[in-house]
């Protein structure tokens, strides 16, 4: 006698299945079968009819299914400043009109209601989780749960007093608060969160160091950003940022090393060897004219390489699937090789490669049995997007954010053909439009 169909969540069938591992595979007549927030099997479709009865069939006829994109490296709260100071270089951008603006808006509000915005476009984009740099970590780890959307809060540390914090003790013993109030929550993790090398003395990282081995938490550290950063290292520590953060012991396989456009082979080595992950932040190093990481140099070497658009006040959007076209091409320009960060490679550095970089890889970044069902649709059926050859490739190079029509972050459908099921778009909007107003006055 043939046994019942099992019972499940959720059974999707799109047109493409792109899982990410195996790296550079793209399944046809493809199902994923979801139940309890997990990725139970991939199969063919007609096994999967026989194998399960879903309480919730989708089918995407003219879409891919790919692992949520993993925006490693945001400051999500920045989308209120989104166009506030453009065209202008790192330092004066960050002195004369980033921090002033922060001082006069930045709280617990200026922080929800800035992620909620985030949220809104990250879901629209196909974004399922973020590695979060800001202040009120508290905040922002309670606006993500609420949300039900994924993120890597990270503690803050710099050497001045900001609204979140007036002493680097104080930095310390609020960040570890926050980190114990949300440890063990399924989609909340947290970081250390040091902000670069020129605001962060040795003695902070010196703890930092200690915490993140003792906790086991990744560091997300602003690392080489620009030559000038390079250059005052040199000056004032007698040493280049990456040698002084060596010396610290920090070049380990916590360290998430964002932006990284100032390298030499020798520290693309040892980045390796260490197990570094790099959050490459192609469009925003483009626009405030910091450099180019050497992201072909740094894949080859076998350094885990992650996307992030940085914040959207120096980007100008959180849009993952644009950073990926990005990242790819100025990859080819930079190594001279058109072969260079190919699309499979890409989509990985987007998924899997962020997922690492958090220490989330068993837990998400493909569509593999065990894993948390976050996944994105994109749908691939419309005019521009003819004729598909590679399905991947269509993604990497030809798509929009707006064709990501439905997201799922543990099994949850967070967008339903366009629709976002969790937020008031035009509540979303009017907080955008009074930040407008005040910070601009």
């Amino acid at each position: 006698m043939a046994e019942s169909p099992q019972s499940i969540d959720l059974l999707i069938q799109p047109r493409w299945l792109i899982p990410v591992e195996p790296h550079g595979v793209v399944l046809e007549d493809h199902a994923v079968a979801v139940d309890g927030g997990r990725i139970l099997a991939v199969l063919p479709v007609a096994d999967a009819q026989a194998r399960y009865a879903p309480r919730e069939r989708v089918e995407l006829r003219e879409h891919a299914l790919i692992p949520g994109l993993v925006n490693a490296h945001t400051h999500n709260p920045m989308t209120l400043m989104r166009g506030l100071a453009d065209d202008l270089p790192l330092m004066t951008w960050l002195q004369q009109h980033i921090w002033p603006a922060e001082a006069k808006a930045i709280g617990p509000e200026f922080v929800r209601d800035g992620i909620e915005l985030a949220v809104a476009e990250m879901l629209r984009g196909g974004t399922t989780c973020c590695n979060e740099n800001y202040f009120f970590p508290d905040v922002q780890a309670a606006t993500y749960r609420r949300l039900g959307f994924r993120a890597m809060v990270g503690l803050p540390f710099i050497e001045f007093p900001t609204a979140w914090a007036a002493s680097r003790d104080e930095y310390f013993d609020k960040g570890l608060a926050v980190h114990d109030e949300f440890r063990g929550e399924t989609l909340i993790g947290t970081s250390l969160a040091p902000h670069a090398p020129y605001t962060v003395a040795n003695e902070t990282f010196e703890r930092i160091r200690v915490l993140s081995d003792q906790l086991d938490l990744p560091v997300h550290l602003h690392l080489h950003e620009t030559a000038h950063e390079v250059e005052e290292s040199k000056r004032e520590h007698g040493a280049r940022p990456f040698a002084r953060m060596q010396s610290l012991g920090l070049v380990n396989d916590h360290l998430i090393a964002v932006h990284m456009t100032q390298l030499t082979d020798a520290e693309i080595t040892a980045c390796a060897e260490a197990g570094v992950s790099v959050a490459h932040c192609v469009e925003s190093n483009l626009k405030l004219a910091s450099g180019f990481c050497p992201a072909e140099k740094l894949r080859r070497a076998g350094v885990n390489l992650a996307i992030g658009t940085d914040g959207a006040a120096s980007n100008n959007d959180l849009d993952m699937i644009g950073e990926m076209r990005s990242a790819a091409l100025v990859a080819k320009a930079v190594a001279n090789d058109a072969s260079a960060m190919d699309a499979a490679s890409t989509l990985r550095a987007a998924t899997l490669g962020g997922a690492k970089a958090l220490g989330w890889e068993a837990r998400i970044g493909s569509i593999e049995p065990g894993k948390q069902a976050d996944f994105a649709a994109i749908r691939l059926g419309d005019l521009e997007a003819q004729p598909l050859y590679d399905a991947t490739s269509q993604i990497v190079y030809a798509a929009g954010r707006h064709q990501v029509s439905d997201v799922w972050i543990a099994g949850v459908r967070k967008l339903r053909d366009r629709v976002l099921s969790d937020l008031d778009v035009a509540e979303v909007l009017e907080k955008a439009r009074r930040w407008r107003e005040r910070i601009g006055s």
